[in-house]
């Protein structure tokens, strides 16, 4: 059986890549070419990233405290009290 392939697809230059699905494929070169006809068919996308799903590691949402509870003590990593211009678009 093929590998698993994550699918991350940027919709436009600026933007984050999304996580849109999954798929099997023999190479990542297939993966690309295959996630293009299954997740592009409107010409959404401006770049595709393939992962194979073997290599991607993933935090226990049941330790979600121990990880994410000290964040909460630095609210200067939140860019909450900062006043944007309006000409920004993706930030």
């Amino acid at each position: 059986m093929w590998p698993l392939y994550e699918i991350f697809i940027r919709t436009k230059n600026g933007l984050e890549h999304r996580h849109v699905g999954s798929l099997h494929a023999a190479d990542p070169e297939m993966a690309i070419e295959n996630a293009r006809d299954v997740y592009t068919r409107r010409q959404e996308g401006i770049s595709i990233w393939v992962v194979e799903s073997k290599h991607i590691a993933a935090s226990n949402p049941e330790q979600q405290g121990e990880l994410f509870d000290p964040a909460k003590d630095k609210i200067y990593r939140h860019p909450t009290f900062y006043k944007l211009p309006d000409e920004l678009e993706n930030i």
